[in-house]
């Protein structure tokens, strides 16, 4: 089943409901919605896009993003949703590798992709983008629940950004979850993207489509704390995904300007780790309006799930202990812990968390080896490590891979390590986390300079800067003789994090 007939049947039966809105002002209802995508996926096909064929998103955003997406799904082609945060280099990567046909872009980050790439882009900006949107549209194109439907592009330890299969099936098990592990949805909600629709927060539109629900984008095309607490206030009630260093931030914001989150309806904060006293104190300004939730690109959002009342209940004689948790296995997953070989461990013992069940993907694109790598008899291997009780909460002790994960987004070590290295002056270089209670942690660099050379943080900044993007560049860089290493040569990256501490 295409994900599509999703918007099909609610604009059918509630084509007068506001579907999408830029700030206050409504910019479709389901019925224009519906038409708009059904027309662009018409186009589409025009332009040569066939059943399977993936086509790319560029875009910050904004209520054509959800246009976009669902005229890719009409068409029966997928979608390949790109960070906007990434440079135009690792969007143009991503676009080849996922052979992308063309790619639809907001104005702010089109001519930089132009530059990087040959591929067809069409700004959603324009009256091209208008014109593909008007006019016959077709019906949704029929698919099968294996069948791909979102290319997700995460990256792994080697630095080489991967995609994640996500399937159709895979997408509707992770909203059905939604609704019977996160929160009710109805008509009346507005569902308020100020995270990257591209990640966690695009992944749960299709559940506010399928319930009916209104589609907020901020003005801000992002994350502005006044901007979430005024239109929450105005066009509330609002549901939201945030990394718990927005959820700081906003907390931070309520207590500065003596708010209390009116019209915030429920915000679900996941990718990072949350720091206890932040989550209490949250609770403490807005009340019980959190869930928590802990997903993968591997796993869409549906690992597993803290409540609302096992966040706000105090009179648990373990609450601590649950509240530091990421609480229990959503309904349409298994969750194990096992050893180096994937056999399960006790209640309490410290082992690899592993997933098996529909939200799961069923591979990398075109990469068996990392697939083969990463699910072993249909269990994930998540590579973080952590333990589950004897009630089922399951809690992460720590991150078998290095990935930083820094205001809710993963930077890999290893792309910023390559991109120094071709700095004439570093002669070696590893990065690590600090943590960091404003963006759970920064990227710190370590150098070893050149023979002759000399640190140069503006110089180096400017080098990354031409090669990644600037989130993930280092916000320190600590001259060191040597790096330490094990007897196999390689560097010990936790000696570099206990430096730090």
């Amino acid at each position: 089943m295409n994900l599509a007939l999703w918007l099909e049947r609610t604009a059918a039966v509630n084509g007068d409901r506001p579907a999408l809105l830029h700030g206050e002002t409504v910019f479709a209802d389901y019925s224009t919605f519906h038409a708009r995508a059904a027309a662009l996926a018409a186009a589409l096909g025009r332009e040569g896009v066939a059943s399977g064929d993936r086509v790319a998103l560029f875009m910050k955003n904004c209520p054509d993003y959800l246009v976009a997406l669902y005229g890719i799904w009409i068409a029966g082609a997928a979608a390949t949703p790109i960070n906007a945060k990434l440079h135009a280099r690792e969007a143009a990567y991503i676009i080849a590798n996922a052979g992308a046909k063309l790619a639809f872009v907001t104005p702010d980050l089109g001519p930089a992709l132009r530059e990087a790439t040959d591929a067809a882009l069409i700004d959603v900006a324009t009256d091209r983008f208008a014109a593909m949107t008007t006019g016959e549209g077709r019906s949704a194109e029929p698919k099968e629940p294996g069948d791909l439907a979102w290319l997700f592009y995460t990256s792994g330890t080697t630095g080489h950004p991967k995609g994640v299969y996500m399937t159709h099936g895979m997408l509707m098990a992770t909203s059905l979850s939604y609704l019977s592990d996160v929160d009710s949805v109805s008509a009346e909600d507005a569902a308020l993207y100020a995270a990257p629709m591209s990640h966690g927060a695009g992944i749960y539109a299709p559940v506010h489509v399928l319930q009916g629900a209104r589609h907020l984008c901020p003005r801000s095309e992002g994350f502005d704390a006044d901007e979430v607490l005024d239109l929450s206030k105005s066009v509330g009630p609002t549901s939201m995904f945030m990394a718990p260093t927005m959820v700081r931030r906003l907390t931070d914001r309520a207590k500065a300007t003596d708010r209390g989150g009116e019209g915030i309806r429920t915000i679900v904060y996941g990718g990072g780790p949350m720091y206890r006293a932040d989550i209490e104190e949250a609770v403490g300004i807005f009340g019980s309006k959190f869930v928590q939730i802990y997903g993968q690109g591997e796993c869409p959002m549906a690992i597993s799930a803290l409540s609302r009342a096992d966040i706000t209940d105090r009179a648990h004689p373990r609450w601590r202990e649950r509240l530091a948790s990421v609480g229990r296995a959503q309904s349409l997953v298994e969750i194990r812990i096992g050893d180096e070989n994937g056999a399960p461990l006790p209640a309490g013992a410290i082992g690899e968390i592993m997933v098996k069940g529909l939200p799961v993907m069923p591979g990398y694109w075109e990469n068996p080896e990392a697939s083969a790598k990463a699910l072993r008899d249909g269990w994930l291997m998540t590579g973080d490590v952590g333990t589950l009780d004897t009630d089922g909460y399951l809690t992460l002790q720590d991150r078998s891979k290095d990935v930083i994960i820094s205001g809710g987004t993963n930077i890999y070590p290893r792309e910023v390590e390559e991109a120094l290295l071709t700095h004439a002056s570093v002669h070696e270089v590893s990065v690590v986390g600090r943590p960091s209670a404003e963006w759970g942690e920064d990227v710190v660099a370590f150098v070893v300079p050149a023979f002759g050379a000399r640190l140069d943080q503006a110089a180096l900044d400017a080098h990354c800067l031409d090669r990644i993007a600037r989130f993930k560049r280092p916000k320190t860089y600590v001259e060191v003789s040597e790096l330490p290493k094990n007897n196999y040569g390689k560097v010990l990256k936790t000696e570099l994090r206990r430096r730090l501490e």
